[in-house]
């Protein structure tokens, strides 16, 4: 529950979609799992058991004053004896879907679908394609393909949706 005056502004949404070519972490598959951290607030997918290419299509809300910081994605393959092993992890810093909102603002976008700035893979990202952040339905989205670091394959399909509270009205 949120104390009144908080300054709530929006929701930043996450959506863990599906994961692709997992690395093998128990003999030919894997139990994986998605830790999702967003400064210091985390949720987590449910484990999809013995699959290397796993769909969650979950949906993850946090409360945030605006779209910024970075959103860590973590891989784990779930144990039910050990530790769970790490399958890598991958970012998607959230300046781009900060930036498109305040376009938005500006150009006073209310109805209809815009494409409003595109996001390319480089050295500071884990994109693997371009990306295009647009507004549609009062939602500022990121679809992004991230490609998993510290692992030898693995993929995210990922959405990010930004929706200030003006437009939750």
């Amino acid at each position: 529950m949120e104390e009144a005056g908080s300054g709530r502004c929006g929701v930043l949404k996450v959506v863990v979609a599906r994961g692709w070519n997992l690395a093998v972490r128990d003999f030919t598959s894997s139990d994986p799992y998605v830790i999702v951290r967003i400064a210091d607030m985390t949720a987590k997918t449910k484990v999809i058991n013995s699959c290397l290419n796993p769909v969650w299509n979950e949906e993850m809300a946090f409360s945030m004053k605006e779209p910024v910081g970075v959103i860590k994605f973590e891989v784990f393959d779930w144990d039910r004896f050990k530790y769970d092993d790490k399958m890598g992890h991958a970012f998607l810093d959230l300046l781009p879907v900060a930036a498109a909102t305040k376009l938005r603002r500006a150009l006073r976008l209310t109805v209809g679908e815009t494409k409003l700035r595109k996001v390319a893979p480089d050295a500071d990202n884990c994109l693997l394609s371009d990306s295009f952040v647009t507004y549609a339905d009062g939602e500022v989205a990121l679809d992004a393909r991230l490609r998993l670091r510290n692992v030898e394959s693995g993929e995210l399909f990922v959405t990010v949706k930004w929706i200030e509270a003006d437009n939750a009205k």
